[in-house]
């Protein structure tokens, strides 16, 4: 695989060298250019406003969503919104709270015309796969994974804001965003699966920024080498890139996908055009692509199993040491452990699930490798989840099931679970290996701050089933003499979800009452920005990068995501256990000031910067809590991670950079102001830092700020990147709902 920074234009279907001439036109022959082309509905320049054909939420978002876009006005679902229920499914914390969300989502659709998809039936990109893509058609899902490129559809995934503001008839705002051609060649060596690919992708572009905020076009004689679930399994994972959304070329594979799926009508070809231009290009031979491991905690640190395996100890010695860095001594993981006294290395558990690895083909190939042996009688256990019903069925007429079962696997249902830590979480100290989508901290579902660690490496399902077979021992695919895996499709049966999915589009009940469970809570109020703002910092991270679930947990929390207040009791808890009770005496002093009495504290940071010549009144400016992270919000698009902090009285990030588009979006929307700032030796906890005109300084204007910490005030540079007129207009009202029930 090979990286290249300079822009190329495509010349007889190979990419050349381009010249500045080939940029104007050439843009908007990409397959990225022409499908935003045909979704923009209003000509601004490089601003693109975009209207998209569905949009899709699962369980843990759709609530939030529906009950902002209510705030703002909403009478009805304008496009098919498909709400699933693939994630908060196990009702084992909160009591009855995650089966009374997904009644009060199937109260919505009726209420409003939507698609409910009830538990158990299918994972949220499964179902979108299966019924809702259609090629050049876009799709807006409240999950980061929303992939759905190699079906010829861009997926985006963004925060519940950008859902709320299509329900509302507002667009999603985005500047052209620049285009990375992957060019793929070759044919992978057997016992290869989607997941190697993902991941030595991952590996070569995350830390380096490559695709970051670009849409990734893939391309090349190599697809047609490729089944269409090799293809989706590929591209789900370009979420993990921090590219912006995928599209591929798409072929008679393509077209047989939606004839099995009986919407033929949906597939058109898809081809990259003569002169179309890209800013950067990947060559990737398939054929080159080796069996790959991501060791913890994230998907990037991926290599070869080949060579994991031929120097163990310098490698896990390597990655634990890492971990225990971003553990901060809560927990301490024990990978080196898991080398034998043979020099093998043994894990605990092995997982297929999801939207990643819980696909038709990866199941069959994993049963085709394990037929015949077993996974053990001792610590090594195999669990796989289908990721939907018809493949459920599909599965089970194929004998795969049986094949499963009887070599000592145990087979669950459609369920997100083992992708954020609410289904089979390994015991403390275990090594569990998942060809899911993340291996982040405490996605396995484990407690650091309680002194509980897991460990989770990502792999392909191929390898999982040859370690399952090995029972235990770290195994790649292509260390077997295997025989040729089944790539025929599965068949597709439509009436399981005829049966059971409620399709309400176009059939809105207006007069239907909303089913509200106990837990279910409207968003608290939330003010309008001064003229001035004063911040004080109580946490300081200084960790290369903070994923969303740092900032907000997943797991058991997630039955949380409907109780505004209740959720917010967990915000930062395993990254900073403080930080809510610091947020809170912020909050307090806030209210104090409302009621007329400024806090000791805030009459000394006055009085400083009066002293130091800054004019101001904080008697009449807003006071907040910010936090600073070097680049926050890596990984899910959930909003919570801003939201939360807003709740309890958050009010600025100060940040090197933002990880993603999409937690940078959340942040505005929840009236967060996105602040950069490289003066990070002046935002440490405990500092205040006091913004002098900043909602005029939204027009484009220079930040005046100021840090004061003791008796000294300094002057600090912040920026806020570029904002649309509409971002700036939300970051002044508080938040979108305040946006919307102004405007």
């Amino acid at each position: 695989m090979k990286l290249y920074a300079e822009p190329v234009v495509i010349r007889n279907g190979r990419p050349e060298a381009a010249a500045d001439s080939d940029r104007d036109t050439g843009r908007d022959l990409t397959l990225t250019g022409r499908i935003l082309k045909a979704h923009n509905v209003r000509e601004d320049g490089d601003l693109y406003h975009i209207r998209f054909d569905s949009l899709t939420s699962h369980d843990i978002t759709y609530v939030g969503i529906i009950q902002t876009a209510r705030a703002s006005g909403m009478k009805k679902f304008p496009m098919p919104y498909v709400l699933t229920n693939c994630h908060n499914t196990l009702c084992a914390v909160g009591g009855t709270i995650n089966e009374d969300d997904h009644q009060f989502a199937l109260s919505a659709a009726h209420k409003y015309g939507g698609i409910y998809v009830p538990p158990c039936m299918a994972v949220i990109h499964s179902y979108n796969r299966e019924m809702m893509t259609g090629c050049g058609r876009m799709i807006l899902g409240s999950d980061s994974h929303t992939r759905y490129g190699a079906l010829g559809t861009m997926g985006v995934g963004e925060g519940g804001g950008e859902l709320a503001k299509q329900l509302v008839g507002h667009t999603y705002d985005i500047k052209r965003p620049e285009t990375v051609l992957i060019y793929m060649h070759g044919t992978p060596k057997p016992g290869v699966g989607p997941h190697d690919v993902a991941l030595a992708l991952i590996k070569e572009v995350y830390d380096n920024g490559f695709v970051k905020n670009r849409s990734m076009e893939f391309a090349g004689p190599g697809i047609a080498s490729l089944s269409q679930d090799f293809r989706n399994g590929i591209d789900v994972m370009t979420t993990e890139t921090t590219c912006w959304s995928s599209i591929w070329e798409t072929d008679e594979k393509t077209r047989e996908y939606y004839r099995i799926h009986q919407r033929e009508d949906d597939y058109r070809e898809l081809k990259i055009s003569e002169g179309a231009y890209y800013e950067a290009w990947i060559d990737l031979d398939l054929s080159e692509i080796e069996c790959m491991i991501a060791l913890p905690m994230h998907p990037s640190y991926a290599l070869p199993i080949r060579q994991l395996k031929e120097d163990p100890y310098t490698i896990l010695k390597q990655a634990q040491d890492r971990a225990n860095a971003q553990l901060g001594g809560k927990a301490e993981m024990d990978l080196v452990g898991k080398i034998g006294p043979d020099g093998n290395i043994r894990v605990d558990q092995g997982i297929i699930a999801g939207c990643s690895g819980g696909v038709y083909e990866n199941i069959v190939q994993a049963s085709e490798i394990l037929k015949g042996g077993s996974c053990g009688s001792g610590e090594f256990k195999l669990s796989v989840y289908p990721d939907s019903m018809p493949a459920y069925k599909a599965l089970a007429q194929k004998g795969v099931l049986t094949d499963m079962i009887s070599t000592g696997a145990v087979w669950r249902e459609a369920f997100c679970g083992p992708c954020f830590g609410a289904g089979d979480t390994p015991a403390n100290g275990e090594l569990s290996i998942r060809h899911t989508t993340r291996n982040f901290p405490n996605r396995e579902g484990s407690k650091p701050g309680e002194g509980q660690i897991s460990a989770v490496a990502l792999m392909d399902a191929r390898s999982i089933a040859a370690t399952a077979l090995n029972q235990g021992v770290l195994t790649a695919a292509t260390e077997l003499d295997l025989p040729p895996l089944s790539t025929e499709p599965g068949s597709f049966d439509p009436s399981i979800y005829e049966k059971r999915v409620y399709s309400g589009y176009g059939k809105e009940e207006p007069e239907y009452e909303l089913r509200f469970g106990p837990n279910i809570k409207d968003w608290p109020e939330q003010p309008r920005l001064t003229q001035d703002i004063l911040l004080k910092i109580v946490t300081h991270i200084g960790d290369p990068v903070t994923t969303t679930d740092e900032l907000i947990p997943s797991g058991e929390t997630s039955s949380f995501r409907s109780n505004p207040l209740r959720l917010a009791e967990f915000t930062l808890s395993r990254r900073d256990p403080s930080y809510v009770a610091k947020a809170k005496a912020v909050q307090a002093v806030e209210q104090a000031r409302k009621e007329g009495n400024l806090t000791d504290e805030v009459q000394h940071t006055e009085a400083v910067l009066k002293n130091s010549g800054i004019a101001c009144d904080l008697s009449s400016t807003v006071i907040g809590s910010a936090l600073y992270a070097v680049k926050p919000g890596d990984g899910s698009a959930r909003e919570q991670a801003a939201s939360c902090q807003r709740v309890l009285g958050g009010a600025a990030n100060f940040a090197r950079e933002y990880a993603t588009k999409r937690y940078r979006s959340n942040c505005i929307n929840w009236g967060i102001l996105p602040f950069l700032s490289e003066d990070s030796q002046l935002l440490s906890e405990g500092t205040w830092v006091f913004v002098k005109n900043i909602r005029d300084s939204l027009k484009g204007e220079k930040i005046e700020a100021y840090a004061v910490k003791d008796d000294n005030a300094v002057k600090v540079n912040l920026s806020l990147g570029d904002l649309t007129s509409e971002e700036a207009e939300i970051l002044r009202e508080g938040c979108l709902i305040n946006f919307y029930q102004n405007n």
